[in-house]
């Protein structure tokens, strides 16, 4: 654990989170950019999909720590609205993918048809329905390398204990702690193997029903070995974590309905679509034919 700066620049400190954030938010672009390349998207659809991304990403950090200075605030009215503290994942998540779907919405249906730039109305082989599979991939390669980070910051830590598994994970308290931190990094490596597996080798396109479900009930679990402050929502007995646990499952039980009779017709497959390269011998053998044919 090391929750002080590694190093300054300019001035500023640059955390062990912080790096590790970085490093996750990179990882995932290359991920999802590789796998467009793999699966034949056109660059008109690479670029819609990046740049919309990078937008989403940021107001997912804006969200993560609106919702948890929202939090903080309800629980201690006295100590103000602190928006430049710490983030919640769950937020960032929340915020991230609505901004994302409101931006491509409002890209597709607004300014393509109504801009001359070239840039923006390229064709596009490939929708978001066709991303949606292994969008969520990504976003836990991000989020394990993010609670990696945690781990180094010493928040989002567990309860006190003298297992042989406990390490002094909690930042600026001593002791033994649950690794929290590193238990939920390895289920979200396990999760992101598992996604992509599916995705890859089976043509698994529910992925975006699968990491709600499986992550939330994840989270609905671990949240009672947790013993960092979390804030209070609505003043139930469960922590705010748990109450959007809730709502992923059950948002990624409506998508198992909403992928199989809506998205799924209007996926494009590009994939399929996409021209096979020809061995150069029959590319040759062809010249001679069409050759000999015009000779004729």
């Amino acid at each position: 654990m090391h929750p002080d700066p590694i190093f300054t620049v300019f001035g500023q400190g640059v955390y062990l989170y912080g790096v590790c954030f970085a490093l996750g938010i990179i990882a995932c672009f290359a991920f999802l950019y590789f796998t467009m390349w793999y699966k034949k998207f056109n660059e008109a659809s690479i670029d819609a999909i990046i740049f919309i991304g990078i937008f989403g990403t940021a107001f997912g950090v804006f969200s993560a720590m609106l919702f948890q200075a929202t939090y903080n605030y309800i629980a201690d009215p006295k100590a103000g609205f602190d928006l430049g503290g710490s983030m919640t994942f769950i937020g960032g998540l929340i915020g991230g993918v609505v901004s994302f779907v409101g931006i491509w919405n409002l890209y597709m249906y607004v300014v393509r048809p109504r801009v001359k730039v070239k840039w923006l109305t390229n064709e596009m082989n490939a929708g978001l329905t066709d991303a949606l599979p292994f969008i969520p991939i990504g976003i836990t390669i991000a989020h394990a390398f993010g609670r990696f980070g945690c781990f180094w910051a010493g928040c989002c830590y567990g309860l006190e204990t003298d297992a042989w598994y406990g390490l002094p994970c909690a930042g600026y308290h001593d002791g033994n702690y649950i690794p929290t931190q590193l238990f939920e990094m390895f289920f979200l490596i396990l999760l992101s193997v598992l996604m992509a597996l599916l995705y890859f080798k089976f043509k698994f396109n529910y992925n975006f029903a699968l990491y709600p479900i499986a992550y939330g009930v994840w989270r609905f679990l671990i949240e009672f070995i947790r013993a960092d402050d979390r804030g209070q929502f609505l003043g139930t007995a469960l922590s705010p974590s748990q109450v959007w646990s809730i709502v992923m499952v059950l948002i990624g039980v409506g998508y198992i309905f909403i992928q199989k009779y809506f998205f799924a017709k209007l996926m494009k497959h590009p994939e399929l679509s996409a021209p096979k390269e020809k061995p150069s011998g029959e590319d040759k053998g062809e010249d001679k034919e069409e050759t000999k044919t015009e000779s004729v």
